[in-house]
């Protein structure tokens, strides 16, 4: 009996639904993590009577059809690109996007990853890292007897050394764009890397045309809403239990039509 695939195919889809919702809300308090939502498509469609074919030889056609579909399945598991909240921390080396731009992070394989965590440091060598100690492109290095460390909105780096008063720049934070952000593989580690479908990078400065501004002393949170997750896990529970509750209709008909003598 089809109706037996069919429900399986939405009990699985129901799932992964779960799944992804689960990641979600375990990353609530991930630093600029954005939220994914599972997207599907119906599979096809078998034509028991194909709509227009004739029906006699005066040229009369079916209007509709016979078609019953062979259930669900996973398209996609995009992510939600919104703003996250900017949470102040008072760390002079947190810094939170407000708008469009990813920073750039040196894998220690050479490839360049992109991020909207902010949580940076300074390394032995005095250069700006991120907590797994990446390096942050382009690399900004601080002197030994550098203090009142200064990162403005367009991203410029300032730090009062020894006994002077007037800050020196050492450098520029730059932000990339894409042209489709959502292309964006993630690999963990709150990274991504450009595919083919993301495009290439597109680097300027934080605050000209078309890319956000930088805060200093301040994180992005995650863009997860609890009250919708949950909400999201209960219609997907009951979807999972329709979808077995059809199973269950569909092995009581095929015990019916076995027990017919």
């Amino acid at each position: 009996m089809q109706a037996l695939h069919i429900a399986a195919t939405g009990m699985m889809a129901q799932e992964l639904n779960v799944e992804v919702i689960s990641n979600n809300i375990a990353n609530l308090r991930t630093t600029g993590f954005k939220r994914q939502r599972a997207a599907f498509q119906d599979l096809l469609y078998p034509n028991q009577r194909r709509v227009g074919s004739e029906t006699s030889d005066t040229g009369t056609r079916v209007p509709t059809g016979v078609q019953v579909g062979s259930g669900v399945k996973t398209a996609a598991t995009p992510r939600i690109l919104s703003q996250g909240n900017l949470e102040a921390t008072q760390k002079q080396l947190d810094i939170g996007v407000r708008g469009e731009g990813y920073f750039q992070i040196q894998l220690p394989d050479g490839r360049t990853a992109f991020t909207r965590d902010g949580s940076f440091e300074i390394d032995a060598n005095g250069t700006m890292v991120t907590v797994d100690g990446y390096s942050v492109l382009p690399n900004i290095t601080f002197p030994d007897d550098g203090r009142d460390i200064t990162i403005n909105a367009e991203g410029v780096v300032s730090v009062i050394t020894g006994t002077n008063t007037d800050p020196d720049e050492l450098g520029q934070i730059q932000l990339a764009r894409f042209v489709n952000k959502a292309g964006l593989e993630a690999i963990g580690d709150n990274l991504f890397l450009e595919t083919p479908s993301s495009g290439t990078p597109q680097t300027g400065d934080p605050n000209d045309d078309g890319y956000g501004s930088l805060l200093q002393g301040y994180l992005e949170l995650s863009n997860v809403n609890a009250v919708t997750e949950i909400s999201d896990l209960i219609a997907a529970q009951r979807a999972y239990e329709l979808n077995s509750r059809v199973i269950k209709a569909a092995d009581e008909m095929l015990s019916s039509a076995n027990q017919i003598r």
